[in-house]
């Protein structure tokens, strides 16, 4: 007779903690084998479905000063993931060159040089990943994004654009 796969009892994770798991398996799904990997986004998958929705039910967001160090930064992006808001970045691409966008943040990733910000910028139409060493300022937008940060962190899966 097979044995029953043993299974956790319901835990409750504080949303930086369920920041913290996801991260943590974006790392595994795009470092670890075929298996790993595929164990992996399971897992990120059922933390994604429990976590609270809609945003419009959440409390008010910070919706103040830029933030510019590091981790007013981060605690900027993690707010605007949260509660599906735009954000206005001003950012330094590869050549050091400065450039403003307007982004859906979806998720922060790990990859294996870098922690990014991974996106739909408006400017470019399409998914982008950018470096949070070369944010020079984050600033909220009390506008929604058009459309679920579910459904963008699915296409982006499906993409394969989870590679740095």
């Amino acid at each position: 007779m097979p044995r029953k796969s043993p299974t956790l009892p319901p835990l409750a994770f504080t949303d930086a903690e369920a920041d913290t798991l996801l991260l943590g398996l974006s790392l595994v799904i795009a470092q670890g084998d075929e298996e790993l990997a595929e164990v992996a986004t399971d897992a990120a998958d059922k933390i994604e479905a429990a976590l609270p929705k809609p945003p419009e039910l959440r409390a008010a967001q910070p919706t103040g000063a830029t933030a510019t160090r590091a981790k007013d930064i981060q605690a900027v992006l993690a707010s605007a993931i949260a509660a599906e808001r735009k954000l206005r970045l001003s950012y330094a691409d590869k050549k050091g060159d400065a450039t403003e966008r307007v982004v859906w943040p979806i998720s922060t990733e790990l990859f294996e040089y870098a922690h990014a910000l991974t996106a739909w910028c408006e400017m470019r139409g399409d998914f982008r990943n950018f470096r949070l060493d070369r944010i020079a300022a984050a600033t909220p937008i009390a506008d929604p994004m058009p459309r679920r940060r579910r459904a963008l962190l699915a296409e982006w899966r499906a993409r394969g654009l989870d590679a740095y």
